[in-house]
Parts: structure tokens; C-alpha cells; sequence
């Protein structure tokens, strides 16, 4: 199984550079195991959907008692709401950039950092992670 990972790729001599595999980058995005269990253990089911987005805002905010847990599952928690993004905005798509932080790039040419976004949510509650989606969704 070929799977992809961002980042530079050092080139062997007369090599060519591997090209990007969105479609593999976006499935591996996408994965945020800690947060579809905790959903799950909560009865909520994320369906890459905005309605899934919904859904997260009104958990109950186990985690934040959790200092190790709280930063992997704000990051979980914005890459989520990246994938809902680039599956439902038309145009959206990852883009990986230099610094190896992953950002939504809209049609527009906006980059979105969901992962700060998702992060801020875990750790406050706010922004709710519909309300950015709609704003985005809006662009």
C-alpha cells in the first residue's frame, strides 16, 4: 500500500519529486480517531457532514479535564471540520504548507486554518465548529 505523507522528500540524484496525492492526503486528514471515539462513545455519529459539526458543538466537554488529551483532540477536531469543508464546499481542497501545518485552501484563495480553529474549539467551546463551517461554507 502506497500511502502519501506531506512534507519535503529529500530527491535521489536525477530522481523527479514524487507528485501530490490529494485524494490520499484527504484520507489521511481525515482519520481523527480520538475524536470519532469520543464521539461515538457519546452517541454521536460523524458523517462528514455539517450537520456532524452540529452535533460536536453540543457534547459535553469531557476533555477539557484531560491535559493530554485536550490538544490531540482539538487538532483531531479541526482537521474534522477541514474534511467536512473539502467534501462540501465546492472548490476546497488540503494544501500542506511549509511549515507542515495542514490548511483549507477555498476556491477564492483563502487559506482556512482549521487547526488552530479546532484547537481554540476544544479548548473554549468557541468558536462553534458549525459557525465556522457556515462561515467558510459562505465565502
Amino acid at each position: 500500500m502506497n500511502i502519501p505523507f506531506p512534507g519535503h522528500r529529500r530527491k535521489k540524484s536525477g530522481a523527479a519529486a514524487l507528485p501530490a496525492d490529494p485524494e490520499g492526503i484527504a484520507a489521511l486528514l481525515s482519520e481523527c480517531e480520538l475524536l470519532r471515539s469520543q464521539a461515538a462513545r457519546s452517541g454521536v455519529r460523524l458523517d462528514d457532514t455539517p450537520a456532524s459539526l452540529e452535533a460536536l458543538d453540543q457534547l459535553v466537554p469531557r476533555w477539557r479535564d484531560d491535559a493530554e488529551t485536550l490538544p490531540r483532540l482539538g487538532n483531531d477536531a479541526g482537521l474534522y471540520l477541514g474534511t467536512v469543508v473539502v467534501r462540501t464546499v465546492a472548490g476546497a481542497a488540503w494544501r500542506i504548507r511549509s511549515d507542515g501545518e495542514p490548511v483549507v485552501r477555498l476556491a477564492s484563495g483563502r487559506e482556512v486554518e482549521v487547526v488552530v480553529s479546532g484547537r481554540e474549539w476544544a479548548v473554549s467551546g468557541a468558536p462553534e465548529l458549525s459557525q465556522l463551517y457556515a462561515q467558510v461554507a459562505g465565502d
